[in-house]
């Protein structure tokens, strides 16, 4: 087998005017004042835990999705990217973010078929219709809102609940809602055109200068699920499985390896021939989402070459 490309792990630079940085699962974060600049690493996540080996070209499939899904939808809402220097780098506006994530759904899966099985029939406030099956579509799309609980799990949370802890204004609640709503059935629409179905996915908002903005990604396989478009009807029918276009491959090789994230349980090593096949993967995700030939970066050097890439950004940027 020919090695494998070069992956990103971590990021460690200290850049002109940096006054912040964070580290997240995937995303190295760095604050310049009023700039973000976001470099997608090739980490990968499952079951809370960040994997031991990074996935070659995942943060450039990561990055370039979600430009393409923020370019995709700037007449819908501002949004706070302003340019993407380098494949695995997105900058631009940083904004204070509402400390709510907005989650819409399309069909009655994952968290909110968890709810249903249980036998509840109300999800963030909102009524859900009697006698549904798992992967059935909503009348029409329900906005389940969830916020950040103490302890850094999300949890459900209702409009009436946002509006009485002051999350945000009765105002800016009515936009956030028209903006999920139309962002979704724009990514809906996109969607439908590549073969697939957009079933849910999560939306994150901030202000600045008193003005909405849209932040963080849009419509990648982390933030959305997406089911395949062919055989959905029949497979509902039949009660199979639906097709899903996610990275849950990975969870099942490790559920098949005996790692759920549990206490106790052994990380499994991720042999090259594994690590191969997620990136290959992931470019064929990048591929149907988009619709265009994925172009590989040159991995050599790869820190060294998006640190080059900031730099000539922050020296062309206007003041």
């Amino acid at each position: 087998m020919t090695a494998l490309p070069d992956a990103l792990a971590a990021t460690h630079f200290r850049l002109p005017g940096q006054t912040a940085f964070y580290r997240g699962k995937v995303r190295d974060v760095y604050h310049l004042g009023d700039l973000l600049v976001m470099v997608a690493t090739d980490r990968i996540s499952a079951f809370d835990h960040i994997l031991p080996r990074p996935i070659p070209y995942k943060g450039q499939v990561l990055n370039q999705i979600a430009t393409h899904f923020l370019e995709a939808t700037r007449d819908i809402c501002p949004n706070w990217l302003e340019a993407a220097p380098d494949p695995n780098v997105a900058a631009g506006v940083a904004c204070a973010p509402f400390r709510i994530e907005m989650v819409i759904r399309g069909y009655l899966t994952g968290h909110a078929w968890r709810v249903y099985r249980s036998g509840k029939r109300v999800l963030c406030g909102v009524p859900l219709p009697e006698g549904m099956k798992e992967h059935d579509p909503f009348p029409e799309p329900i906005i389940t809102p969830a916020t950040k609980a103490e302890e850094g799990h999300d949890e459900d949370i209702s409009k009436e609940e946002i509006l009485a802890r002051g999350l945000a204004t009765p105002e800016e609640y009515a936009r956030l809602e028209e903006y999920t709503r139309r962002l979704f059935a724009r990514g809906t629409q996109m969607a439908a055109e590549r073969g697939l179905i957009l079933v849910d996915t999560k939306y994150e908002f901030g202000k600045r200068d008193g003005r909405i903005f849209l932040i963080d990604e849009v419509h990648t396989p982390d933030s959305s699920r997406y089911f395949y478009l062919e055989g959905y009807e029949e497979r509902q029918r039949e009660g199979l499985p639906q097709k899903q276009l996610s990275k849950e491959f990975v969870r099942e090789w490790l559920m098949a390896h005996g790692f759920q994230g549990l206490e106790g349980q052994q990380m499994p090593e991720m042999p090259d021939a594994f690590v191969a096949q997620v990136s290959q993967r992931y470019i064929e995700l990048y591929e149907q989402l988009t619709g265009k030939p994925f172009e590989p970066a040159d991995t050599t050097r790869i820190e060294q070459r998006i640190e080059r890439n900031i730099l000539t950004y922050l020296q062309q940027r206007p003041s």
